[in-house]
Protein backbone atom coordinates (compact mmCIF):
# COMPACT_ATOMS: atom_id res chain seq x y z
CA UNK A 1 0.00 0.00 0.00
CA UNK A 2 0.80 3.03 -0.99
CA UNK A 3 0.15 6.50 0.94
CA UNK A 4 1.12 10.13 -0.32
CA UNK A 5 0.18 13.66 0.87
CA UNK A 6 -1.19 15.44 -2.72
CA UNK A 7 -0.87 19.35 -1.66
CA UNK A 8 -2.72 21.61 -3.82
CA UNK A 9 -0.45 25.23 -4.86
CA UNK A 10 -1.00 27.83 -6.89
CA UNK A 11 0.09 31.48 -7.01
CA UNK A 12 -3.38 32.69 -8.22
CA UNK A 13 -4.90 32.76 -5.16
CA UNK A 14 -7.54 35.59 -4.97
CA UNK A 15 -7.48 37.04 -1.56
CA UNK A 16 -4.10 37.30 -1.60
CA UNK A 17 -2.16 36.33 -5.02
CA UNK A 18 1.46 34.39 -4.97
CA UNK A 19 0.77 33.65 -0.85
CA UNK A 20 2.58 30.24 -0.79
CA UNK A 21 5.89 32.00 -2.10
CA UNK A 22 5.91 34.39 0.98
CA UNK A 23 8.67 33.68 3.38
CA UNK A 24 8.43 32.67 6.86
CA UNK A 25 9.34 33.53 9.25
CA UNK A 26 9.72 36.89 7.25
CA UNK A 27 13.30 37.59 5.50
CA UNK A 28 14.41 33.96 6.11
CA UNK A 29 14.60 33.02 2.62
CA UNK A 30 12.34 30.26 3.15
CA UNK A 31 8.78 30.27 2.04
CA UNK A 32 4.98 28.98 3.27
CA UNK A 33 5.09 26.24 0.45
CA UNK A 34 8.67 24.84 2.13
CA UNK A 35 7.51 25.06 5.40
CA UNK A 36 4.60 22.41 4.29
CA UNK A 37 7.07 20.34 2.89
CA UNK A 38 9.51 20.45 5.37
CA UNK A 39 6.67 19.34 8.10
CA UNK A 40 5.24 16.62 5.81
CA UNK A 41 9.10 15.39 5.14
CA UNK A 42 8.26 14.59 9.34
CA UNK A 43 5.88 12.19 9.00
CA UNK A 44 6.06 8.91 9.53
CA UNK A 45 3.32 7.38 6.76
CA UNK A 46 3.96 9.23 3.86
CA UNK A 47 5.63 7.00 1.47
CA UNK A 48 5.45 10.26 -1.13
CA UNK A 49 4.82 13.93 -1.28
CA UNK A 50 3.30 15.43 -4.50
CA UNK A 51 2.51 18.91 -5.18
CA UNK A 52 -0.43 19.29 -7.45
CA UNK A 53 -0.03 22.43 -9.15
CA UNK A 54 -1.50 24.03 -12.48
CA UNK A 55 -0.14 24.27 -16.23
CA UNK A 56 -0.07 27.90 -15.94
CA UNK A 57 3.17 29.52 -16.30
CA UNK A 58 2.60 31.93 -13.14
CA UNK A 59 3.03 28.55 -11.22
CA UNK A 60 6.54 27.63 -12.47
CA UNK A 61 8.12 28.81 -9.25
CA UNK A 62 5.87 26.33 -7.29
CA UNK A 63 7.57 23.43 -9.89
CA UNK A 64 11.02 24.70 -8.83
CA UNK A 65 10.38 24.38 -5.45
CA UNK A 66 9.34 21.04 -5.60
CA UNK A 67 12.30 20.39 -7.51
CA UNK A 68 14.88 22.25 -4.69
CA UNK A 69 12.75 20.10 -2.21
CA UNK A 70 13.24 17.06 -3.76
CA UNK A 71 9.45 15.98 -4.44
CA UNK A 72 7.69 15.08 -6.80
CA UNK A 73 5.14 17.63 -8.89
CA UNK A 74 1.74 17.31 -10.82
CA UNK A 75 0.74 19.78 -13.43
CA UNK A 76 -3.04 19.99 -14.21
CA UNK A 77 -6.25 21.68 -14.50
CA UNK A 78 -6.42 25.01 -12.96
CA UNK A 79 -10.03 25.34 -11.91
CA UNK A 80 -10.63 21.27 -12.30
CA UNK A 81 -9.08 20.60 -8.81
CA UNK A 82 -10.70 17.52 -8.43
CA UNK A 83 -9.75 16.34 -11.87
CA UNK A 84 -5.88 17.94 -11.02
CA UNK A 85 -6.32 15.45 -7.64
CA UNK A 86 -6.89 12.34 -9.39
CA UNK A 87 -4.49 12.44 -12.15
CA UNK A 88 -1.65 13.32 -9.31
CA UNK A 89 -2.83 10.39 -7.44
CA UNK A 90 -2.60 8.65 -10.59
CA UNK A 91 0.10 9.12 -12.04
CA UNK A 92 1.82 8.40 -8.60
CA UNK A 93 0.11 4.80 -8.32
CA UNK A 94 -1.22 6.09 -4.85
CA UNK A 95 -3.49 4.26 -2.77
CA UNK A 96 -4.36 5.97 -0.12
CA UNK A 97 -3.87 10.37 -0.77
CA UNK A 98 -3.50 12.43 2.33
CA UNK A 99 -5.33 15.75 1.16
CA UNK A 100 -3.18 19.06 2.51
CA UNK A 101 -3.64 22.70 1.51
CA UNK A 102 -0.88 24.84 0.35
CA UNK A 103 -1.46 27.46 2.81
CA UNK A 104 -1.14 25.53 5.80
CA UNK A 105 2.34 26.04 7.20
CA UNK A 106 2.01 24.65 10.45
CA UNK A 107 0.63 21.81 9.58
CA UNK A 108 1.55 19.04 12.25
CA UNK A 109 2.97 15.62 10.81
CA UNK A 110 1.97 13.68 13.91
CA UNK A 111 -1.88 14.60 13.60
CA UNK A 112 -1.11 13.63 10.21
CA UNK A 113 0.20 9.83 10.79
CA UNK A 114 -2.59 10.10 13.91
CA UNK A 115 -5.30 10.35 10.96
CA UNK A 116 -4.09 8.01 8.49
CA UNK A 117 -4.26 4.99 11.30
CA UNK A 118 -7.48 5.73 12.17
CA UNK A 119 -8.56 5.68 9.18
CA UNK A 120 -7.00 2.49 7.59
CA UNK A 121 -8.03 0.59 11.70
CA UNK A 122 -11.51 1.82 10.72
CA UNK A 123 -11.60 0.70 7.15
CA UNK A 124 -12.65 4.38 6.10
CA UNK A 125 -13.18 5.74 2.94
CA UNK A 126 -12.35 8.89 3.68
CA UNK A 127 -11.57 10.56 6.93
CA UNK A 128 -11.64 14.26 7.76
CA UNK A 129 -10.51 16.42 11.10
CA UNK A 130 -12.23 19.56 9.78
CA UNK A 131 -16.60 18.00 8.65
CA UNK A 132 -16.87 19.30 13.03
CA UNK A 133 -14.45 21.74 13.80
CA UNK A 134 -12.71 20.97 16.80
CA UNK A 135 -8.81 21.66 15.78
CA UNK A 136 -7.37 24.95 14.87
CA UNK A 137 -7.81 26.11 11.47
CA UNK A 138 -4.65 25.65 10.07
CA UNK A 139 -4.60 22.10 10.93
CA UNK A 140 -6.52 20.25 8.44
CA UNK A 141 -6.26 16.81 7.14
CA UNK A 142 -8.48 14.60 5.02
CA UNK A 143 -7.51 11.23 4.03
CA UNK A 144 -8.86 9.22 1.10
CA UNK A 145 -8.93 5.51 -0.79
CA UNK A 146 -7.94 6.14 -4.46
CA UNK A 147 -10.79 4.35 -5.43
CA UNK A 148 -13.35 7.11 -3.63
CA UNK A 149 -11.48 9.48 -5.25
CA UNK A 150 -11.68 8.14 -9.06
CA UNK A 151 -15.32 7.48 -8.21
CA UNK A 152 -15.73 10.74 -7.43
CA UNK A 153 -13.69 12.04 -10.29
CA UNK A 154 -15.95 10.10 -12.35
CA UNK A 155 -19.53 10.91 -10.97
CA UNK A 156 -19.34 14.74 -10.02
CA UNK A 157 -21.10 16.81 -11.99
CA UNK A 158 -21.63 20.04 -9.82
CA UNK A 159 -19.10 23.03 -10.61
CA UNK A 160 -18.48 23.00 -6.98
CA UNK A 161 -17.70 19.35 -6.93
CA UNK A 162 -14.84 20.04 -9.16
CA UNK A 163 -13.57 23.12 -8.67
CA UNK A 164 -12.82 21.02 -4.62
CA UNK A 165 -11.70 18.19 -4.02
CA UNK A 166 -13.81 16.41 -1.33
CA UNK A 167 -17.55 17.48 -1.74
CA UNK A 168 -18.99 15.05 -3.63
CA UNK A 169 -17.40 12.34 -1.03
CA UNK A 170 -18.60 13.99 2.54
CA UNK A 171 -21.97 15.17 1.30
CA UNK A 172 -22.63 11.38 0.28
CA UNK A 173 -22.39 9.39 3.74
CA UNK A 174 -24.26 6.87 2.83
CA UNK A 175 -22.49 6.04 -0.35
CA UNK A 176 -19.21 6.16 1.40
CA UNK A 177 -17.85 4.65 4.78
CA UNK A 178 -16.69 8.90 6.50
CA UNK A 179 -15.12 8.89 9.86
CA UNK A 180 -15.31 12.43 11.54
CA UNK A 181 -12.26 12.49 13.36
CA UNK A 182 -12.60 14.84 16.47
CA UNK A 183 -9.25 16.85 18.52
CA UNK A 184 -8.61 15.13 21.78
CA UNK A 185 -9.09 17.29 24.75
CA UNK A 186 -5.50 18.69 24.76
CA UNK A 187 -5.77 19.76 21.21
CA UNK A 188 -9.11 21.15 20.75
CA UNK A 189 -9.16 25.43 19.77
CA UNK A 190 -11.61 25.62 16.97
CA UNK A 191 -11.45 29.58 17.42
CA UNK A 192 -7.78 29.82 16.40
CA UNK A 193 -6.61 30.55 13.26
CA UNK A 194 -3.41 29.44 10.91
CA UNK A 195 -4.32 28.89 7.66
CA UNK A 196 -3.41 31.88 5.12
CA UNK A 197 -5.60 33.54 3.32
CA UNK A 198 -4.79 37.29 3.78
CA UNK A 199 -2.63 39.90 4.67
CA UNK A 200 -3.79 39.83 8.77
CA UNK A 201 -3.24 35.80 8.73
CA UNK A 202 -0.07 36.12 7.40
CA UNK A 203 1.11 38.79 9.56
CA UNK A 204 -0.63 36.46 12.60
CA UNK A 205 1.98 33.42 11.37
CA UNK A 206 4.82 35.69 11.22
CA UNK A 207 4.36 36.04 15.07
CA UNK A 208 3.92 32.73 15.99
CA UNK A 209 7.05 31.75 13.63
CA UNK A 210 8.50 34.76 15.21
CA UNK A 211 7.71 32.71 19.48
CA UNK A 212 8.46 29.66 18.13
CA UNK A 213 10.55 28.38 15.07
CA UNK A 214 13.89 29.06 16.54
CA UNK A 215 13.29 26.74 19.94
CA UNK A 216 11.67 23.79 17.39
CA UNK A 217 11.52 23.62 13.60
CA UNK A 218 8.99 21.39 13.03
CA UNK A 219 6.72 23.23 16.37
CA UNK A 220 3.73 20.68 16.97
CA UNK A 221 -0.08 21.88 17.30
CA UNK A 222 0.22 22.01 21.40
CA UNK A 223 2.60 24.61 21.12
CA UNK A 224 0.97 26.32 19.00
CA UNK A 225 -2.25 26.34 21.44
CA UNK A 226 -0.21 26.98 24.47
CA UNK A 227 1.34 30.07 23.13
CA UNK A 228 -2.32 31.82 22.24
CA UNK A 229 -3.37 30.70 25.78
CA UNK A 230 -0.17 32.44 26.74
CA UNK A 231 -0.68 35.66 24.31
CA UNK A 232 -4.53 35.50 23.75
CA UNK A 233 -3.99 38.82 22.00
CA UNK A 234 -2.61 36.92 19.56
CA UNK A 235 -6.01 36.06 18.10
CA UNK A 236 -7.23 39.56 17.33
CA UNK A 237 -4.76 40.04 14.40
CA UNK A 238 -7.13 38.13 12.24
CA UNK A 239 -10.32 37.85 14.16
CA UNK A 240 -12.36 39.63 11.48
CA UNK A 241 -11.73 37.17 8.68
CA UNK A 242 -14.03 34.33 7.66
CA UNK A 243 -12.70 31.45 6.94
CA UNK A 244 -13.37 30.37 2.93
CA UNK A 245 -16.13 27.74 2.85
CA UNK A 246 -17.33 25.66 0.12
CA UNK A 247 -21.67 26.10 -0.10
CA UNK A 248 -23.81 23.52 -1.24
CA UNK A 249 -26.61 25.78 -1.57
CA UNK A 250 -27.57 29.45 -2.22
CA UNK A 251 -28.97 29.87 1.26
CA UNK A 252 -26.25 28.87 2.77
CA UNK A 253 -23.77 31.41 0.72
CA UNK A 254 -26.27 34.10 1.18
CA UNK A 255 -26.01 34.13 5.13
CA UNK A 256 -22.09 33.68 4.86
CA UNK A 257 -22.66 36.97 2.37
CA UNK A 258 -24.57 38.56 5.28
CA UNK A 259 -22.30 37.76 8.08
CA UNK A 260 -19.43 39.55 5.91
CA UNK A 261 -21.54 42.42 5.88
CA UNK A 262 -22.19 42.74 9.36
CA UNK A 263 -18.45 42.23 10.22
CA UNK A 264 -17.88 45.27 8.19
CA UNK A 265 -21.21 47.37 9.55
CA UNK A 266 -22.32 47.47 5.83
CA UNK A 267 -26.13 47.59 7.81
CA UNK A 268 -27.76 48.85 4.86
CA UNK A 269 -26.96 46.87 2.14
CA UNK A 270 -27.16 43.61 4.60
CA UNK A 271 -30.58 44.99 5.21
CA UNK A 272 -31.42 45.00 1.49
CA UNK A 273 -30.20 41.78 0.90
CA UNK A 274 -32.34 40.19 3.68
CA UNK A 275 -35.59 41.81 2.42
CA UNK A 276 -34.58 40.84 -1.04
CA UNK A 277 -33.73 37.22 -0.53
CA UNK A 278 -35.66 35.80 2.48
CA UNK A 279 -38.40 38.50 3.40
CA UNK A 280 -39.53 38.57 -0.97
CA UNK A 281 -42.84 36.38 -1.24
Amino acid sequence: MKIGAVVQARTSSTRLPRKVLKELPMGSGVTVLEQVIRRLKQSKKLDEIVIATTEDETDNPIVEIARKEDVRYFRGSLDNVLERYYLAAQENHLDVIVRITSDCPCIDPGIIDTLVENHLENGADYTSNSLIRTFPHGLDVEVVNFRVLETAHKDASESFEREHVTPYIYNRPKKFRITKFKAPKELTAPDIRITLDTEEDYCLLCAVFDYLHQDNEFFPASSIINLFKEKPWLKLINKKIIQKRVFDNLDDEIKAALQVLDLQDMDGAKKFLENAYFKSP
